[in-house]
């Protein structure tokens, strides 16, 4: 076989394994995009990996060669969101045109905006760290999972100790700012989402959401206005 021929081979080769490589992730967000509705339907423990294989119109036997289980396929539908809240935090701890008091401004519409931006994901997330989901997970995922949620508190440990040695707020652990701030969004966003549930109320998410926000930010600032 001569050296033109070897080259084309080649092509033909990586050719197809690009499309493979197309066609795989394709099926997997398939399968993501069909979780995501099945859960959000029917909630995660009465969720089982048969329902996501009908919705998504395969057979069962092909989730799991995608996803180890369903608490595996359940944290893969919180990664993208704490993607993408990690580029918010990102964009609220790196603006220096910002003071302390306006980058807390900054910091609650980012966590609306990442709520609005998939609302389904964000309370999914805050069930999986709240369960014993985590300890079934692949050692790859929750590696994953615990990284990305490391760097999203770090961001905002990074916008309190900013403002700390500023003096603008009270002298606290940054970490432990964080820490509170996290526990505040999520257990707002979960008590909200049971009450939807329990008693068929309208969403009161963001005036829930506003109102405790307000209330933290007073109690972190020294001066508060």
């Amino acid at each position: 076989m001569n050296t033109v021929q070897k080259f084309i081979d080649r092509l033909c080769y990586m050719g197809i394994h690009e499309r493979k490589e197309r066609e795989k992730e394709r099926r997997r967000q398939q399968i993501l995009v069909s979780a995501k509705r099945v859960f959000y339907d029917k909630g995660y423990s009465r969720a089982t990996m048969e329902d996501i294989a009908n919705e998504a119109e395969l057979s069962p036997g092909t989730l799991y060669l995608y996803f180890k289980n369903k608490e595996e396929l359940f944290a893969s539908l919180s990664l993208r969101i704490l993607q993408y809240m990690i580029i918010r935090l990102q964009e609220v701890s790196n603006d220096t045109k910002l003071s302390p008091e306006e980058k807390l401004e900054a910091l609650k519409s980012a966590m609306f905006d990442v709520y609005d931006f998939d609302t389904a994901s964000i309370i999914n997330m805050f069930h999986l760290q709240s369960s014993e989901a985590l300890k079934n997970l692949s050692a790859q995922v929750l590696a994953e999972f615990n990284t990305l949620s490391g760097t999203a508190m770090g961001l905002l440990a990074r916008i309190f100790k900013e403002g700390i040695i500023k003096g603008v707020f009270i002298d606290s652990p940054p970490v432990a700012l964080a820490d509170t701030f996290w526990s505040l969004f999520s257990g707002v966003v979960l008590w909200e989402a049971s009450k939807s549930i329990m008693d068929g109320e309208k969403d009161g998410l963001k005036e829930s959401l506003h109102f405790s926000f307000s209330l933290f930010n007073r109690s972190v600032m020294i001066h508060p206005r």
